[in-house]
């Protein structure tokens, strides 16, 4: 896949130009056909889409709004890298953020929503595309926290999981991310579903703190580092 595939796809939908030229440049950031440091050259991607670079520019100041891209003097637009440091903070903004939400989204959660949840998490057992995996796991947290009716939190929140998705993708590729995530996923689910809010945060918490210690560790070195599949005792265990 590249990006005039991404634009040809997008395209198809009824958004505004800049929607549409800002979705096949994210998806384009998150696949990795645009790597960190790049430059992203406004006439070449106007070309590619066939408009001015109006709208282009327009999109590009979306995706830096959202922290994939930076614009540079006498260098333009490029996409952003993210340090270790950065990546620590906002994984501690989300775990403010989303344990927040699940704590509001609990008493409101319906049969309808726990089934939605349900389907995404056994749609994610059965995919062998990992392409597929992180935008399934953004699904299935936002089944979770939308009971919530705060939509402005839920943005927040789907800001921050952008801004690390390319990296998960890495790390759902190469390790065993994926399965340890799952077995978590299907802990916090059943804590939804028994209605147990404290056990819920906490199985949440430590879900959100080993992706992070795994992502920094990716930024630091280079190389995703294994981590073993949780055990069902452990998962519960607050973090110190």
């Amino acid at each position: 896949m590249n990006l005039n595939d991404l634009a040809a796809s997008v395209l198809q939908h009824q958004r505004s130009t800049p929607d549409l030229i800002a979705e096949a440049l994210r998806q384009a950031i998150q696949l990795g056909i645009f790597r960190e440091g790049q430059s992203l050259r406004q006439d070449e991607i106007a070309t590619q889409f066939g408009v001015s670079r109006i709208p282009v520019r327009e999109a590009l100041r979306q995706l830096e709004a959202e922290g994939l891209v930076n614009f540079h003097p006498n260098r333009g637009a490029m996409v952003s890298s993210l340090s270790p440091t950065e990546a620590q903070e906002i994984c501690e903004i989300r775990l403010a953020l989303e344990t927040m939400a699940l704590q509001l989204a609990i008493p409101q959660m319906t049969a309808t929503d726990l089934d939605r949840a349900a389907a995404l998490l056994a749609e994610t057992d059965q995919t062998s595309d990992p392409m597929r995996w992180p935008e399934l796991n953004w699904q299935f947290h936002a089944a979770l926290y939308a009971p919530a009716d705060r939509p402005r939190l839920l943005g927040l929140i789907k800001t921050l999981h952008v801004n690390v998705d390319r990296y998960i993708r890495l790390q759902m590729k190469e390790l065993n991310y994926r399965d340890r995530s799952q077995v978590e996923h299907h802990q916090l689910l059943a804590a939804c579903q028994q209605q147990e809010i404290d056990r819920a945060i906490e199985i949440l918490r430590l879900h959100i703190n080993q992706a992070a210690e795994q992502l920094v560790d990716y930024l630091k070195t280079g190389q995703p580092q294994p981590n073993p599949l949780p055990t069902a005792e452990k998962s519960y265990l607050p973090i110190k």
